[in-house]
């Protein structure tokens, strides 16, 4: 069973509208606020299409989640999407293949930032530790649009189908995380330890997710990570 679509769901939409349409400031709003993301340091701020696409695009992933929220995504069409976002049929198509898509889109997934955050870290870290606050941060960030990403985890729980789409949309994400290991590392491309090292990382954080959502959002989503994290550290350690 779905939980129930927060009241505020028409407000988000349009939220998510203004954030990406201002260049991701509005209302004294921080720059990622909302967006479950952080800018990378020194990032340049995007331009008025590149904008504008992204709030299109926002735009959408909100919908079909109020939609899907209201009785189930299979009920959903693209028409209606379309029309909730206030965007034409054409529209939808031009930013995503379908419905599904749309519901899974990490709204304000930056490319590069999972890298740059990882490089930043103390050099003198374990991989592990610098992973573990790497993802931490990124997690706990959705805590700022807490019943929307509950309701968005519902709708994919409610709907099997959608659980592949989930893992292979952190794909990128787990790629970008091995590069950046390796890179730290300074490894081979031959290496293929920093590739199972963002592997058994990103499977627990999102472990962590799966335990925020199943609970409610009620215990802190950054709790949830470093315990995830410390219970695989205990069973893999000496």
């Amino acid at each position: 069973m779905v939980r129930a679509t927060p009241a505020a769901h028409r407000e988000t939409l349009h939220r998510l509208q203004r954030f990406w349409c201002t260049g991701g400031v509005t209302e004294g709003t921080a720059a990622t606020a909302g967006t479950g993301a952080a800018a990378p340091t020194g990032a340049p701020a995007p331009g008025l299409r590149e904008r504008k696409k992204r709030g299109t695009r926002a735009a959408l992933a909100a919908a079909v989640l109020e939609l899907a929220a209201e009785r189930g995504l299979d009920a959903v069409t693209v028409e209606e999407v379309a029309a909730r976002a206030d965007v034409s049929y054409r529209t939808f198509f031009n930013h995503f293949g379908s419905k599904e898509e749309a519901l899974v889109f990490p709204v304000g997934r930056v490319p590069g930032e999972v890298r740059a955050a990882l490089l930043a870290e103390d050099p003198a870290l374990p991989a592990w530790e610098a992973c573990r606050r790497v993802l931490r941060v990124r997690l706990a960030a959705l805590e700022a649009e807490r019943d929307d990403w509950l309701v968005r985890l519902d709708v994919i729980a409610a709907t099997p189908s959608l659980l592949p789409r989930l893992v292979a949309a952190g794909t990128a994400e787990e790629q970008e995380l091995a590069a950046a290991l390796a890179e730290r590392a300074g490894a081979p491309p031959e290496d293929a330890r920093p590739r199972l090292l963002a592997a058994v990382a990103s499977a627990t954080a999102r472990h962590a997710l799966v335990e925020w959502q199943r609970g409610g959002g009620a215990a802190p989503l950054a709790g949830l990570v470093d315990e995830a994290f410390a219970a695989v550290a205990t069973a893999t350690g000496p």
